[in-house]
C-alpha cells in the first residue's frame, strides 16, 4: 500500500519551503526538502562592483541576517586587500555579531519554537496563556536589534560598516544607555532559561549527526575563528572552506545541498555546543546544566535549547564587551589605509544558523570578478533530510497527520532561512 505524507507549505520559517514523502508498504520509497524560494543570483549581482559596495549588497541577501552577512562579505574583501583591523574593530563587530544573534535566537526560540513544543500555532495564541514569556522573548529581540543599531547604525541593513572598520563610532553615553538594557536583557535571559528548562523536548527526531562549526583561538566560545573544526576530528582552513561543504545541485530543490567526506552535517547553534560547549563558563554554562545538555548530541530538536544556551552567552558577552569599551573606546581611531589591488579573500562568521562563508575575486581596479557564498541552511538541507527520514522511520506506527507535524517540527527546529539558501546554480 503506498501512502504520499506532504507538509506543504512548510510555515514559520522564513522563505518558501516543502516536504514530501512517498511510502510504499510502510517503507520510505522517496523523501524530499524542497526549497522552493526563487533563486537570488546575488553572486551575480555583484559582479562588477566596486570593493566598498559588496557588503552593502550582499547583505539584501535577509533582513534577519543582514548584519553577519555584511561582516562575512567585508572579511572576505579585507583578505583579498590585505587589510588589518584594529582590536577595536573587531571588538565592535563581535558586538554586532552578538546582538544579531540575541535577535534572532529570540524570535525563533519565543515566537516559533516554543509554540511549536508546546502545541500553539503561534505567539500570539501563546501570549494569552504565558504573556509574561512572550513579553521576555519579545523584549530580548528588541535588545537585540538595539545593539545592532548602536554598532551598525540600524538593525536591517546597516549603514555604518565599511571596508577596514565603521563610519561612526559609539559615544561612550550611548555604550552606557545600553548597559543597563544589557544588564536587565540578562536577568530577563535567565527567567527564560527557567521557563525553557520545564520544558521536554520530543525526540522523534534522534539520529547521530556530523558537526562543524568556526573554531575561535584561545580555546575559547565564540562566533568566529580562523579555521574549520569537525566532530569526525579533522580541522581546516577557512580559505579551504569548499572541501568542507563540497556544494551539489539537487534536480528538486532551488537550494544546493552539502556533503562531507559524502556524509551530510550539521552547522548551527547545536553543532557549536557540542563541538565548543566544553570551553563556556558563566551563564552560558550555567544554561548548559539548567537545560540538561550533554552527549551525545543526537536529537536535532536540541537545537531550540543549544540557541537558549546561546543567548544567554551571548548577552553576558556583550555587557562585558560595553564595559571594555566604557573604559577604553578611542572615538578618534582612524580607518586603515587600503591600497587597491587585485586578489582574492574569504570570510567566514557563525551565524545564528550556523558557518557561513564569502568569497570573492577582485581585478587590479577592485572590481569584483567572482563571488561565491555558502549559507548555513543550504549545508544544513541533506542532514534535515536525513533527520526526516529518521523522523517518519521512528514513528512509521503514528497518523499520517502526526508524522507530518513531526516532521514540520524537525524541519524548524534548524531555524532554517530559506532565502539565504538559495544562490547562483550552473548547470
Amino acid at each position: 500500500m503506498s501512502e504520499t505524507l506532504s507538509v506543504n507549505p512548510l510555515c514559520l520559517v522564513e522563505g518558501h519551503g516543502r516536504i514530501e514523502v512517498e511510502l510504499d508498504q510502510g517503507r520510505i520509497k522517496k523523501l524530499e526538502l524542497n526549497l522552493i524560494e526563487g533563486s537570488r543570483f546575488f553572486e551575480a549581482l555583484v559582479k562588477g562592483h566596486s570593493y566598498n559596495e559588496v557588503h552593502h549588497i550582499s547583505c539584501r541577501i535577509c533582513a534577519i541576517c543582514s548584519s553577519v552577512h555584511q561582516l562575512s562579505a567585508l572579511n572576505a574583501i579585507e583578505d583579498a586587500l590585505g587589510v588589518k583591523v584594529s582590536p577595536q574593530t573587531e571588538l565592535l563587530r563581535e558586538l554586532l555579531i552578538l546582538g544579531g544573534n540575541i535577535e534572532s535566537h529570540s524570535l525563533h526560540l519565543f515566537c516559533l519554537a516554543i509554540p511549536d513544543i508546546l502545541g500553539y500555532p503561534s505567539a500570539a495564541a501563546l501570549a494569552e496563556d504565558h504573556l509574561e514569556v512572550a513579553k521576555l522573548g519579545l523584549g530580548l529581540k528588541k535588545l537585540g536589534n538595539e545593539v545592532q543599531e548602536l554598532t551598525a547604525g540600524r538593525a536591517i541593513h546597516s549603514s555604518n560598516t565599511t571596508v577596514g572598520g565603521f563610519g561612526r563610532l559609539p559615544a561612550v553615553a550611548e555604550l552606557k544607555e545600553i548597559k543597563a538594557k544589557l544588564e536587565k536583557g540578562l536577568d530577563d535571559g535567565l527567567a527564560a532559561l527557567k521557563f525553557l528548562s520545564t520544558l521536554e523536548f520530543p525526540r522523534y527526531a534522534s539520529s547521530e549527526s556530523v558537526f562543524i562549526a568556526l573554531n575561535p583561538p584561545a580555546g575559547k566560545f565564540g562566533f568566529k575563528g580562523p579555521t574549520i573544526l569537525t566532530s569526525t576530528g579533522k580541522e581546516f582552513d577557512i580559505h579551504d572552506y569548499r572541501k568542507v561543504c563540497n556544494e551539489k545541485v539537487v534536480r528538486y530543490s532551488h537550494a544546493k545541498q552539502s556533503l562531507f567526506e559524502g556524509k551530510p552535517f550539521m552547522v548551527g547553534s547545536l553543532a557549536r555546543v557540542a563541538l565548543l560547549g566544553d570551553r563556556l563558563d558563566g551563564v552560558g554554562a550555567d544554561a548548559m546544566k539548567m537545560l540538561n545538555l550533554s552527549p551525545p548530541y543526537d536529537n536535532i530538536i536540541a537545537n531550540n535549547p543549544a540557541q537558549a544556551v546561546e543567548l544567554a552567552y551571548s548577552l553576558e558577552r556583550s555587557l562585558a564587551i560595553v564595559n571594555e569599551l566604557i573604559e577604553k573606546i578611542n572615538l578618534a581611531e582612524p580607518l586603515p589605509e587600503i591600497k587597491v589591488r587585485a586578489g582574492q579573500g574569504t570570510g567566514a562568521y557563525e551565524a545564528p544558523r550556523g558557518s557561513l562563508y564569502h568569497h570573492y575575486e577582485l581585478d587590479e581596479n577592485g572590481l569584483v570578478t567572482g563571488a561565491d557564498i555558502v549559507t548555513p541552511t543550504a549545508q544544513n538541507a541533506a542532514n534535515l533530510e536525513k533527520d526526516l527520514r529518521a523522523v517518519v522511520e521512528n514513528s512509521i506506527q503514528s497518523k499520517s497527520t502526526e508524522i507530518e507535524h513531526f516532521m514540520a517540527v524537525t524541519a524548524r527546529a534548524y531555524d532554517p532561512c530559506i532565502s539565504c539558501s538559495v544562490h547562483l546554480i550552473q548547470r
